[in-house]
């Protein structure tokens, strides 16, 4: 009998996971522009608490953040909304001088005896098309960004009720002490992440820009943005970050300009992914390569581009909130990159 009752919770357990995420998967509209605002409002509550231990009134620096928030997007959508529109527009010239320039590669490597068909190898890996899937996941990105009012309202919102969040938390429980100690944890860890995955996310987009500029690739700026939101994904997150400026330094220059192009994101990230930001993060704040690939997968399947950009932020929420409890601290250690992590504060 007790089996046969660890199974039936078991089979209960898996089929309201599929209800959630079918759920989930239906609500993506009205869920991409919330789990957005709750990005955003989780980046800004560090400065918002400062100005309140300032003697700021709560309105006032809610009213000072929102207004840093709205400068941020004006810039980044003076700048970045042309880029994308641009990139859209020039996207079918794209797609046919990469093919024109794919087919010349080829014949190229024809004469060092490398016997490639280029229309055999065009049925089966077509790179235009690959330039079309850019294009197309960044006009739907470019879509959820425009629903600008209802994302900031949501963020005002949030960051209104997050000063007196603990307040009604403990009001409500019934031993509010060790709840919150353990919601503090969670919280104290995400922010840490965040912050961190923030600061050096920031310096890779500066860098890329940068690197792209100074070889005169189209639309720096906007690889830029793709790169620092990307680097919220390790490890997958530069790979793919990398390829459409790549392809666009393949069909402008060729062959030697896109592979300085790599290289220079090559270097980029393994100064900051694999030297300074493992320094700063700490072990225990990891997750399996595995689990990022996976979690790549889900959550791009269950709400689109955003799931993406968002996958590694909601597994690691998933991650630190396991490692709070005794009794779920081995679903965390699973997660983790290795088997001996515990969630730690200090840095290496």
């Amino acid at each position: 009998m007790p089996s046969r009752h660890q199974s039936s919770r078991v089979l209960v357990t898996l089929a309201a996971f599929v209800v959630v995420v079918a759920g989930m998967r239906a609500a993506e509209p009205l869920l991409t522009p919330f789990l957005l605002s709750a990005l955003i409002a989780m980046i800004c509550t560090p400065p918002l608490f400062w100005l309140q231990q300032k003697k700021v009134s709560t309105g006032l620096a809610v009213l000072i953040v929102v207004i840093g928030i709205m400068v941020v997007g004006l810039l980044l959508g003076t700048f970045v909304g042309s880029s994308l529109n641009d990139f859209a527009n020039a996207a079918p010239t794209y797609q046919a001088r990469l093919k024109e320039e794919t087919i010349a590669l080829f014949a190229w490597l024809s004469n060092f005896g490398i016997d490639a068909s280029s229309q055999v190898l065009l049925e089966y890996f077509d790179p235009a098309k690959a330039m079309q899937m850019i294009a197309a996941s960044l006009k739907q990105l470019g879509g959820v960004l425009t629903n600008t009012f209802l994302i900031l309202l949501t963020v005002v919102f949030i960051l209104l009720e997050a000063s007196g969040f603990p307040t009604k938390l403990r009001s409500s429980l019934q031993d509010p002490d060790s709840t919150l100690t353990r919601f503090a944890e969670i919280t104290t860890n995400v922010k840490r992440y965040l912050s961190i995955k923030t600061v050096f996310s920031l310096i890779t987009g500066l860098l890329v820009t940068l690197w792209l500029y100074l070889f005169d690739v189209d639309f720096p700026l906007l690889w830029g943005l793709i790169a620092f939101l990307l680097n919220y994904v390790p490890n997958i997150g530069s790979i793919i970050a990398a390829v459409p400026a790549v392809l666009l330094a393949f069909v402008q220059f060729g062959l030697s300009r896109a592979l300085i192009v790599a290289a220079g994101y090559v270097a980029i990230n393994i100064v900051i992914g694999s030297i300074l930001e493992p320094r700063f993060m700490g072990r225990g704040l990891g997750l399996s390569t595995l689990v990022v690939f996976l979690s790549l997968v889900f959550w791009g399947w269950v709400l689109g581009p955003i799931g993406m950009l968002l996958s590694v932020l909601l597994t690691m929420i998933v991650k630190i909130a396991m490692e709070s409890r005794e009794e779920t601290r081995w679903i965390g250690i699973l997660l983790g990159s290795n088997a001996t992590e515990t969630i730690s504060t200090d840095t290496d």
